[in-house]
């Protein structure tokens, strides 16, 4: 999950014991931390404070009941993503890169790979659903970011490609040979 881009979590920050599973208390951790980073970012940073100057007390609140609707299952979250993100002027694919450095980065480094990958899915694909939103439907998406989605989240085979997979040969009713004497043994 590492990047050319270095990160800016304190060592100490990443010494201390990741987390197993995801809380309401560890997730509220999570989204002060990485927004700091945000905050503190010369690419982000300014994009963020334009949207959210002196809002902040009201912005961070709602991340948090997002991401705990997200990977807690808390269905708490009132709101609509697309339309929350259209307003923002300026954003180029650059911002959502970096934005997803710093998530999964911040993610990372505080969870356990398997609590990890269940906030890591979904800020993936939300980025990929903003993206081609913003920059419209013909927009690729860029490969470091599908790359990365891919091995979180291998993309889920068709049925078709399930059932292909697990086909039997003509004449074969069950999964294996079945052992024993047939009729024409007798």
């Amino acid at each position: 999950m590492k990047s050319d881009i270095s990160s800016d979590i304190p060592a100490i920050e990443r010494l201390a014991p990741r987390y197993a599973e995801p809380t309401e208390d560890n997730i509220r951790e999570l989204v002060y931390a990485f927004y700091d980073r945000v905050r503190a970012d010369a690419l982000l940073g300014p994009a963020f404070e334009q949207k959210l100057a002196r809002r902040w007390d009201e912005h961070l609140p709602k991340m948090c009941v997002f991401w705990g609707s997200l990977v807690l299952g808390a269905k708490q979250y009132r709101g609509n993503v697309q339309q929350a993100h259209m307003p923002l002027a300026g954003l180029e694919p650059r911002h959502f890169s970096r934005w997803l450095f710093l998530f999964l980065d911040t993610v990372e480094s505080r969870y356990e790979p398997p609590a990890a990958v269940r906030f890591m899915e979904p800020a993936l694909r939300i980025a990929q659903s903003l993206q081609l939103s913003k920059f419209g439907w013909d927009y690729q998406i860029p490969a470091e970011q599908q790359d990365l989605l891919d091995r979180i989240a291998p993309r889920r085979r068709s049925r078709e490609e399930h059932a292909a997979e697990h086909a039997r040969p003509l004449g074969e009713p069950f999964p294996a040979k079945i052992i024993g004497k047939s009729r024409d043994d007798d």
